[in-house]
């Protein structure tokens, strides 16, 4: 809310602006949705003086009508769309991972959350060329499996080198280090920081938004639900403001019905604009690197439609690897 302030728009002095407040008037909200009439009589205020007043403050402060053309034409200019590295997960979410969004994969121990980031942001960093920012909350990133990765796509020492220096790797092992950490990327200077060594940053990954707020779920419920805005807010901005795809875990509940659901509750529920389901494979004779990730909210793909992720050949690179390693061996 805009507080009434002396000198806002002309005629808005200071006699009138006390008289407004006896009247409790405090506010342009208020101004601007009170009876003219009733309050020109409580605060002895000229009629024509306030309708005055209210037109010029319905156009300081009120929303400007967009057309659905006009944000289509937006959307179209400044969205990409990162591929994740994994063919199978980018069919479920429809090519990759979409700049100005929030997309959350949610899973239970062991279910592979920590190894789709690595592979995304291995991918990103050295197939597209861009900086990505990775948030680790849990102690899980693995710079040797980072690396393993990466040797999959280049066999040169300097391009792996180089891939690793476009990963900013912060940590913050509590709701208040996130915040502090998330506020100062937020800056343009913090991100300009980050992209020192070339091209953009175009992925921010947070591994695992629920191992800082789940601490809260004792607190209060007034404080618990501020905090987690507080962090749905700064993911967000940045994902908006600066064309970032946000990629964020989350760990599962079960329902009452006793289904696996992600975490956090119906108020996180809103803030992804995709959310993904990965579960361990409980199919006989299935490969211990295999996992079942199923589409549980999004606005392009039908829901709960699946895909099977191999988490140890991650990106085609990696399978052809596999492949070849796999023929050697039968031929010998």
């Amino acid at each position: 809310m805009v507080l009434l302030r002396e000198g806002m728009c002309p005629g808005l002095d200071e006699d009138l602006l006390r008289r407004l407040r006896d009247a409790h008037v405090k506010t342009v909200e208020d101004l601007v949705s009170s009876n003219m009439e009733d309050l020109a009589q409580k605060s002895s205020a000229s009629y024509k003086a306030l309708i005055a007043i209210r037109r010029v403050l319905l156009a300081q402060h009120a929303a400007f009508p967009v057309s659905g053309a006009d944000l289509y034409d937006e959307v179209l200019s400044s969205t990409a769309i990162l591929s994740t590295g994994n063919p199978d997960l980018d069919t479920l979410l429809d090519s990759g991972v979409y700049t100005g969004e929030i997309t959350e994969l949610a899973g239970g121990p062991a279910s592979g959350k920590t190894q789709v980031c690595l592979g995304v942001a291995a991918h990103v960093a050295q197939h597209l060329r861009q900086n990505v920012i990775f948030v680790d909350t849990t102690g899980g990133l693995s710079a040797r499996r980072l690396r393993q990765m990466l040797q999959t796509q280049t066999s040169s020492h300097d391009e792996q080198m180089e891939a690793l220096q476009r990963i900013a790797v912060h940590h913050a092992f509590d709701i208040f280090s996130l915040l502090d950490c998330l506020h100062r990327l937020g800056d343009a200077g913090g991100l300009r920081q980050v992209s020192a060594s070339g091209g953009s940053v175009k992925a921010l990954i947070v591994d695992s938004v629920s191992a800082v707020i789940a601490p809260l779920l004792g607190s209060r419920h007034q404080e618990r639900m501020y905090m987690m805005s507080q962090v749905a807010i700064a993911l967000k901005t940045m994902a908006k403001n600066f064309n970032i795809a946000a990629l964020v875990t989350n760990h599962v509940t079960r329902s009452e019905e006793g289904k696996v659901q992600p975490g956090l509750g119906v108020s996180w529920s809103h803030i992804p604009r995709t959310r993904v389901l990965l579960e361990r494979l409980s199919e006989a004779g299935s490969r211990p690197s295999l996992r079942s990730a199923t589409l549980i909210k999004s606005s392009r793909q039908p829901c709960l439609i699946q895909a099977k992720l191999d988490l140890q050949c991650w990106s085609s690179s990696e399978r052809n690897a596999s492949g070849e390693k796999n023929l050697d061996a039968a031929n010998s």
